[in-house]
This record gives structure tokens, sequence and C-alpha cells, in this order.
């Protein structure tokens, strides 16, 4: 028969553009047109860019009915997913009922039917409401099983008694991988409070002097002397087998890592540093002198997601040190976790104050919640750290008080309401002003953090500003659009997925150094020196990256930030949003906007209550009464 062209397969009417089209034929080849017509809901789980909305307007297109039943299956997993995306390991039943009616427009006991089918499928857990391990189905007996009729389509008289009782209680409802990395990470991290022997016990039989003595000679030179909650830190790493270390900007944390990783020297045990993102282990690299990776590279995570370094084939260390720990969602801390030799030493460092992780959980303040964890805060301000303005007033901020915007020549405020003349004001500083001032490269020691995507202060119109200031259009330099991005050799980018088979992740940045028209390529060189080509079908993986997201700057820092605030942004107005973009810059940061703004981002703490359990885990299973189990 004759082989489908990728045009034929995809000139169709039904709401496929044609780079949908290309990219549904490279997935699924000659079924493209079958997956369509009779399972359109893959298309959301399999292709990236294609969620439950463009395939539900593809799907309706073909004749797909309101309440057909994978129609309401595949919007009862979409909500769960966008609520992933919002922070949510979970959702309660009324909750998921609630956003699911909203977006499908069906009834709820059509959900719980949908909810149902899910659960058979193995795509979904479900634990009581008020605590406890997953709840299974109960498998149907009846080899043709009795249909009825619900809302017009017909159920088998066993799912729809399993949807009544989903639905008769509060339950908790999670995708199944998000349950089993939360359950996971909680019983790993159980077995090393707990259990066996530690790589490091010659530590636990110090006296008093012999760490006296110790944590004098790991001091970092003459005239700096640990603080007594440093001491106390480096004890706690090496006598206890997962600990936590937080504080903010300036209280020492780095150099408590690195008076621990001299006195693991010292009795020659080794150490591994990691840390969420390339800019945040390259500047771990820098300050330890030990070479330190990201968690994705240290794990060797590989395509599909499956690591190197598991519970199989741990990692070869006698501690495993990791910065930026408010980072980790509960995915990526289950994976780190589960590469921890069993006798071995975990000790997360971070800013529990912070943006929570961008993804699922809420890892590092859940540890600290969970009282079982020994945590060290840091809260005094290192004398060498006494001086800096945005040191100073990133504590100002975190404890709600207004940052003072006299006497610092590294943190400044310009006053402007207007939210076309701030934009027309940060792009000059950017482009001029900053770089004449203080010697910054604009492209490289520069970096503006928005709160938002749209608006004249969004990041997408302040990416095209300066993307037209600081690599304009030339005779000779090639240019590309897809779509509503326009991509330049010589522009700033952002991955903003993983891609695990070129090895790029999500929050690295680079400089596209060609882009070959004819080869239809791209070559990107990342700021940490490697060069990856990317084929123009997969340029929807990288964005501009003159401007990002607050969310999008965790766990980098910047020479120079600069921030617009106005009450434009009003709804994403919040201290740990300010607070987090402030503690990004290194030597310099500068806010444009409004005072009222600024009062009201320090002066509201509004911290989202994620739905996650680690916490109630840990303590569950560590005050010896074990969650309970239940079956349906």
């Amino acid at each position: 028969s004759r082989r489908p062209s990728k045009r034929s397969c995809f000139s169709s009417p039904r709401n496929v553009s044609t780079t949908l089209g290309l990219n549904i034929y490279r997935q699924y080849g000659d079924d493209s047109v079958r997956v369509i017509r009779e399972t359109p809901y893959r298309l959301a789980r399999d292709i990236f860019g294609v969620g439950f909305l463009t395939a539900d307007k593809i799907a309706r297109s073909f004749g797909m009915p309101e309440d057909a039943p994978e129609r309401v299956a595949a919007g009862v997993a979409y909500a769960l997913n966008q609520a992933s995306e919002e922070g949510h390991v979970f959702l309660p039943t009324s909750e998921l009922v609630k956003l699911t009616a909203e977006l499908l427009n069906v009834p709820p006991s059509l959900i719980g039917l949908g909810l149902a089918r899910l659960w058979n499928e193995g795509q979904v857990k479900v634990a009581p409401g008020a605590g406890g391990e997953a709840i299974e189905p109960q498998p149907a007996f009846v080899a043709e099983p009795k249909l009825v009729a619900e809302q017009g389509q017909l159920y088998a008289v066993h799912t729809v008694e399993e949807a009544q009782q989903l639905l008769a209680e509060e339950n908790a409802v999670y995708l199944a991988p998000l349950y089993f990395s939360e359950a996971g990470a909680a019983r790993r991290l159980r077995r090393l409070l707990n259990e066996g022997e530690s790589r490091l016990a010659v530590f636990a039989q110090y006296r008093p002097e012999e760490w006296s003595h110790a944590l004098a000679a790991a001091e970092p030179g003459e005239g700096f002397s640990l603080a007594p909650q440093q001491r106390q830190a480096v004890q706690a790493a090496l006598t206890h087998r997962v600990t936590v270390l937080t504080g903010g900007p300036g209280t020492g944390k780095t150099t408590t890592i690195q008076a621990l990783l001299t006195l693991l020297r010292a009795k020659r045990c080794s150490a591994l540093l990691a840390a969420p993102t390339g800019r945040a282990a390259r500047r771990l690299t820098e300050v330890t002198g030990v070479p330190a990776r990201t968690i994705h590279r240290l794990l060797a995570l590989r395509p599909g997601g499956e690591a190197l370094y598991d519970a199989q084939n741990p990692l070869l260390a006698d501690c495993i040190v990791v910065d930026e720990a408010s980072m980790l969602d509960v995915l990526l801390a289950n994976a780190l976790v589960k590469a921890v030799p069993p006798d071995a030493h975990l000790v997360l460092v971070g800013d529990v104050d912070q943006l929570p992780a961008v993804g699922p959980g809420n890892v590092l303040r859940e540890l600290i919640a969970s009282a079982v964890v020994p945590v060290t805060r840091l809260t005094t301000v290192m004398r060498q750290a006494a001086g800096s303005g945005i040191v100073q007033n990133a504590h100002r901020i975190n404890a709600g008080e207004r940052p003072r915007l006299r006497g610092y020549d590294d943190f400044l405020f310009l006053a402007e309401d207007d939210p076309e003349r701030a934009a027309d004001r940060i792009v000059d500083l950017v482009v001029e002003q900053l770089p004449r001032r203080y010697g910054l490269d604009p492209i490289q020691d520069i970096q503006v953090l928005a709160p938002m995507h749209q608006g004249p202060l969004g990041v997408a119109r302040l990416n095209e500003r300066l993307q037209a200031a600081l690599n304009p259009p030339a005779e000779g330099k090639p240019e590309r659009r897809f779509g509503a991005r326009l991509f330049r050799q010589g522009d700033k980018v952002l991955q903003v997925v993983n891609n695990y088979d070129r090895q790029v992740f999500n929050g690295e940045m680079g400089r596209i150094t060609r882009l070959d028209l004819a080869a239809e390529r791209a070559i990107v060189r990342f700021d940490d020196g490697r060069v990856v080509v990317y084929p123009f079908a997969d340029l929807d993986e990288l964005v501009l990256a003159y401007a990002v997201s607050v969310h999008k700057s965790q766990g980098c820092e910047y020479p120079a930030v600069v921030m617009p605030l106005t009450t434009q942004h009003y709804l994403l107005l919040q201290r740990n949003l300010l607070y987090t973009a402030v503690t990004r810059a290194q030597r310099l940061v500068v806010l444009v906007g409004s005072w009222r703004a600024l009062a009201i981002a320090v002066r509201r703490e509004r911290v989202t209550r994620r739905h996650t359990r680690l916490a109630w885990r840990l303590r569950t299973s560590l005050a010896g009464t074990p969650p309970v189990a239940r079956q349906a």
C-alpha cells in the first residue's frame, strides 16, 4: 500500500495544525490517523506540548460525546496533572470532582466513573482522606460484566459501585508516579534515619575535646571562626544519616559545607556534591573546590526517567551533600534518596523560606515540619556579609520589613508607576546604564526576573524588547520564527523541559551560537560549555531567556538582577517571591516599579498550602504507628 505523506495525514481541517501533525507523525508513524480517531487523548500523554485541551478539541471535532467515558477519564487525569504543576502531590476527592466538573461540564457521578476507570487501570492511587496507604480496587470476577446505563453511557455494574464508593468518602487521589515517589521517599528516609550502621561511625565516638580540636582545624582561615550554629550543623551531619541545614543569605551555609568536607577528608571519607541546577552546581564547585554536579547528572538519569544509580546500584560515597534543596520536588527527591547507600549520610542544604519547588511537593519544608529529621537553622549573618545591602534587605523582606533603600550601592529601587515607562527603564538599565556604570555584560551578567508572563512587564514582552535591543536583526544573522517565538543567532535561551537523550535539563541556560537554516538545526552552547544540537522540530524545548520568571530562576545566581514590581502583578506580589528574586543576585539588585507594590509584596505572606503527606508519613512511621492499610 502507498505510504501516506506527512502532509496528507495532517492537512485535515479538524483542529490539527501542520506543526502538530508532523509531531504526531513522528510519534506514531503510519498509525497516526488511527490514534487520532480512536484514542485521541493519548496525544496529551505522549507528545510534548499537547495537553488535554488540544486533544479534547481534536476528539470533539471527530464526534466524541461530551460524556464519553474516555473523555471523562482523560479529564480527571488532566485535573490531577494540573494540580501537580501547581505543586500538589494529590487532590482530595471533593476538589478533584469540582475541578473536573468545571472543565468537562459533566455531573459528578460521571467523574466518579472516570476516576474508577483510572483507578482500575493503575493510573491513579487512592488513599483514605484521613491518612493511610493506598486502597486497592477489588477485581471484578464476572467474565461478562452486567451493564447499566449512567447518563446515557453503558458501564459495568462493578465500575458504578466503585465510583459511588470513591465519591462517598473524602479520599486522597494521586497520580500513580507521585504516590510511589512520596511513599518511596518516606520509606527510604525512614530506613536511613533508623536502620543499619553508619560509614561515619568514627565521628559518633568523638569526645567533646576531640570535636573542639577537629572543628577548630576545619575553620576557614585566620580571623574566621565557625559560629556555634555552624559547629552544631557539622556535628549533626557527621553523626546523623539524614540532616537538614537551612538559613538565609550570608548566614554561612557554604562555610559550613566547607568545614564538613574538611573533616571528611581528614578521615579519608568520600563525599559527593550536587545541586538541582547547573548554575548552582558550578557555584558549589567554585566555593568548595570539590566538583559538584546536577542531581540529574549525579544519578545519570536516562531516557524514560530511569537512573543508572538507584537502590540496586547506589552512589559511591560516604556522604552526599545537596545544595539548593528547596528546589527538590517529590519525584527528584525519591530518585535521589533511592541512590543513597544504606550506610551513607545525606545532607540537604537550602533556604526553606524561598519559593518551593516548581514541581509537586515541598520536600525541604516537609522534612523540617516532620520533626524527625535533625535540622540546623543558621540565623546569624556572618561578618563578611554584614555590609551587603542585598543580604541585609533580603533578611528584612523575609521578616516582613520594608527593605532599606538608602546607604547601599548594591540595592536600588527606581520608582515608576506606569508599566510602559517601567519597561522602558528596564531596557535602558540592561542595555546601557548598568553595563556602563558597573562593567557588566548585558547578556551574561544581568538577568531580568519578572513575576508574571503577560503584560508590558511580563516575561514574553520583556524578552521581545530585550532581544530587539541586545541582539537585533542584521544582514547575515539567521533567524527563524516558530509560532509566537522568534529565535535569532546569538540569542540567550533557556531549556524548559528535561531531555534525557540530550542530557539537557529544565532550567539550563545557553546561547544560540549557530542557526543553520539549510540543515534546519540550532546549535546551543550552554553555560557549562556543553554544545547541543537541536533540530528545528525540537526548538519548542527552548525559550528566550533575557527575562525569565522568578520561579525559573530558582537555584541560580546572577551578578545582577533587575526586577519589575508593579501592582499589575498584584496576585503574584508575595514575600517569598520577592525574597527569592533578591537572593538570586550576587552583586546588584535593581527593583523598578511602585512603592505600593513593594509594600504589598513585603507584607503579604501568602504561602499556598500544597497537598502532600511526606511529613505525615515520616512522623507516623517513626512514632511506631505504621499507616493504616485498607482494602476497598
